[in-house]
């Protein structure tokens, strides 16, 4: 068996390192943006939420359930058109950024609502005991309450749309997924396979140790360790 080099420069592999970096950091940003809001919505319009309100909490769900069910290079593929209407093109960084956005917003919304419940509800009652409204329990109690988990959640979120994004360089998006399909999977280049790989599974490590070490220094219960 003939094993074939690409050819890629180091410098090349930087490039597209930091343009898969660029891509991720930006749709997760605005995907937790977008997201904590309606994370928000969904936890206090259930049937032990703050605002009860059971058509909201089901007609939200149910439009979030669609978008995370649908595998994610078949909604990449249904969104870009839309894309292109609304900004005029449909290929380039920007058009995906927008689709990974509307794919992860939904992913997002979900972890914030979990996080959410994980608080224990005898807190928020106490609140609502003292007069607290609902918005100064939400951004006093909720939000600071659950920091951690969030946090931990978002280094899950980052993984998450890494993995997106490597799919999406399979019909045209920037970045290491794109050299890996161009050249480790059409041209069969053996280390366009391994060095892509190798780098996204650093990112990945690098990230989740970073928000697991700063979950560690903003946890209240851990500083007498």
């Amino acid at each position: 068996m003939i094993i074939a080099w690409s050819g890629i420069g180091v410098q090349e592999y930087f490039k597209q390192t930091g343009i898969t970096l660029f891509i991720v950091g930006v749709s997760t940003l605005f995907a937790y943006i977008i997201g904590i809001p309606i994370g928000i919505l969904l936890n206090i319009t259930d049937k032990n939420g703050l605002c009860k309100c059971r058509p909201i909490h089901v007609i939200l769900g149910f439009i979030i359930n669609i978008f995370r069910s649908a595998p994610f290079i078949i909604l990449l593929v249904t969104l870009l058109p839309m894309i292109r209407k609304v900004i005029g093109t449909g290929t380039g960084n920007t058009a995906f950024i927008i689709a990974l956005i509307i794919a992860a917003v939904p992913f997002v919304a979900r972890m914030v609502e979990s996080s959410l419940k994980e608080l224990d509800y005898g807190i928020i009652e106490a609140s609502t005991a003292i007069g607290a409204s609902k918005m100064r329990i939400i951004f006093r109690v909720l939000l600071p309450e659950t920091k951690i988990s969030l946090l931990i959640g978002g280094t899950i979120s980052f993984a998450t749309i890494l993995g997106y994004t490597a799919m999406a360089g399979t019909i045209g998006a920037e970045g290491l997924g794109n050299t890996a399909y161009m050249y480790g999977y059409l041209r069969n280049y053996l280390d366009a396979k391994i060095i892509c790989l190798v780098i996204l599974v650093i990112i990945v490590q690098v990230f989740q140790e970073l928000g697991i070490l700063l979950a560690k220094k903003l946890d209240h219960r851990r500083k007498g360790e």
